[in-house]
């Protein structure tokens, strides 16, 4: 693909402008299409068919010139920018110079259920991007057939939640539903275990039985469930063996999730 750089668009660039207002929610929302940056991100997004239009600089297309070569096969507009228009659009300090727009992938929760699913991971009242990211990203590793973030999180649609889940918002099915109480009924109602880490909980991980349709629920970063732990119905324990006296949100996640995947695959 032949790209005219001496016609780049420029920070003002009315697109450019335009795209990177969506860094905002509300923007995002009123526009229904989002900003992603980054090799595995815009790989994914292309691929999938949920990128519309790919900016690029002219390092970058050197270097990501498999990325750009797919947006012709896929039919995906490539744009050329100057340097100063990735700074514009770029939410880091260091920019890959390699951007997408794209629609909307979020699925409803209702949907992710109905597929009767295995594993969901549901993270509650989550408000860090890159634990959300992580988040997709271990959900999608470990074969996850949903991510379901519950209560008021972050925006999974976020470039920086985009950029930590390494490409897999566009593998994985995600939704976001601000209900708690109507995420857990229709949990409830599709027939999965709800299952939840405490660090009192009555049953060992390595004890618990996962061979069944499992929800995990996991909690805010500095809160964690709180009441919400009467809700589930399993509360397990990970076994510290050292000194630490816990685990971050995105290491119990992805110990959760394997032990699942383990037990799932073995049954």
């Amino acid at each position: 693909m032949n790209l005219d750089f001496d016609s780049a668009f420029t920070e003002r660039t009315p697109r450019i402008v335009n795209a990177a207002k969506l860094h905002r929610a509300a923007n995002r929302k009123k526009a229904k299409q989002f900003l992603i940056e980054g090799e595995n991100a815009v790989d994914a997004a292309v691929s999938t068919g949920a990128a519309v239009d790919v900016f690029v600089t002219e390092k970058a297309a050197e270097r990501f010139g498999d990325i750009i070569t797919a947006c012709g096969y896929m039919g995906v507009y490539v744009h050329p920018i100057t340097d100063k228009a990735a700074k514009h659009l770029s939410d880091t300090a260091t920019t890959t110079g390699l951007f997408a727009l794209c629609k909307p992938v979020l699925w409803s929760a209702g949907k992710i259920l109905n597929g009767k699913p295995s594993l969901v991971s549901v993270p509650v009242l989550t408000s860090e991007p890159g634990n959300a990211g992580t988040l997709i990203r271990t959900s999608d590793a470990m074969g996850a057939d949903g991510v379901i973030f519950a209560g008021e999180t972050v925006d999974p649609l976020s470039c920086k939640v985009a950029r930590a889940s390494a490409g897999s918002l566009f593998h994985v099915p995600v939704a976001r539903d601000p209900n708690i109480k109507d995420v857990l009924g229709q949990l409830r109602k599709s027939g999965m275990q709800i299952v939840a880490t405490a660090a009192d909980g009555e049953v060992d991980l390595a004890e618990a039985d996962l061979s069944q349709p499992t929800a995990w629920l996991f909690g805010n970063e500095a809160h964690g469930l709180g009441e919400l732990l009467e809700e589930a119905d399993m509360r397990v324990r990970i076994p510290l063996r050292g000194r630490a006296e816990s685990l971050n949100l995105a290491t119990a996640a992805s110990i959760c999730l394997y032990e699942s995947a383990k037990a799932q695959e073995r049954s």
